[in-house]
């Protein structure tokens, strides 16, 4: 599993009307792709203590990055600024179990779908047969911790309105609070509840091939710029046709998630 430092950076590129070339041709002449990454998603985006990221779409904007014969430079981001850093100009794409949303959508170009990954409820495993159902988690006693600013907390607002939500900005320490019994239940996609599972046995993943709610994972890559949105999408293409995609999911899951 390779990884990159964190950096941070100027705006890397503006829009396609004040730049003729694109994307692929800045990246490829500089010699450097620059990536927004929230590093807080296993296991998709890791942040370890040295300073260097892992995950299965780190691998992944590694594999990108050496289809270019470029380097890799990571921009450290929010759930709540990693589309507007990508607005912004300050990465070339963005990973890390990123949601596909209609209000991002309007702001971004969104890949090829990577993956479908529905959103569940994650418990402790002595309280799973409670929380089988929306209704039963949307009473005003429970408590629902969700990272600030992401799908996980748009949904518990629009689902689950009666319920003492709980906005966290570690959201790595989320999962030791459900423990701790500081909250009840977590609502995440399936490949989350099901990673953070092997590492806190005493947390379980309710109904994780039903999900309460249909979604995608894909790349974040700045709107307008065609030609850069070809190119990935053709990588994450042959990315998958050939194996490779499903090697990296299988050295982090244990098995693909198709």
């Amino acid at each position: 599993m390779v990884s990159g430092g964190v950096f941070a950076t100027a705006p890397v590129h503006s829009s396609m009307s004040e730049h003729s070339a694109s994307i692929l041709h800045r990246v490829i002449n500089a010699g450097v792709l620059n990536v927004c990454t929230t590093g807080d998603y296993q296991p998709y985006s890791h942040l370890k203590s040295d300073g260097h990221y892992e995950g299965i779409d780190i691998t992944m904007a590694e594999s990108l990055a050496k289809s270019l014969g470029v380097k890799t430079q990571y921009v450290q981001s929010t759930w709540k600024s990693i589309i507007p850093d990508v607005v912004a100009g300050k990465c070339d794409i963005a990973v890390g179990g990123i949601s596909v949303t209609l209000p991002r959508q309007q702001k971004v170009f969104f890949t090829n779908r990577i993956d479908v990954d529905g959103k569940i409820p994650l418990v402790r495993c002595a309280d799973t047969k409670k929380y089988q159902t929306i209704e039963a988690i949307n009473k005003p006693n429970i408590r629902v911790i969700e990272p600030a600013g992401g799908t996980n907390e748009a949904f518990a607002r629009k689902f689950l309105p009666i319920t003492q939500l709980i906005l966290s900005d570690d959201n790595l320490g989320i999962f030791q609070q459900l423990i701790d019994k500081k909250a009840d239940v977590m609502i995440t996609e399936a490949s989350e509840a099901l990673y953070q599972k092997k590492h806190y046995p005493a947390l379980c993943a309710v109904n994780p091939t039903q999900p309460m709610q249909y979604g995608e994972k894909a790349y974040v890559l700045p709107l307008g710029d065609v030609i850069w949105k070809a190119y990935v999408d053709q990588w994450l293409h042959l990315s998958k046709e050939t194996g490779e995609y499903d090697t990296i999911l299988k050295t982090w899951l244990g098995s693909s998630t198709q």
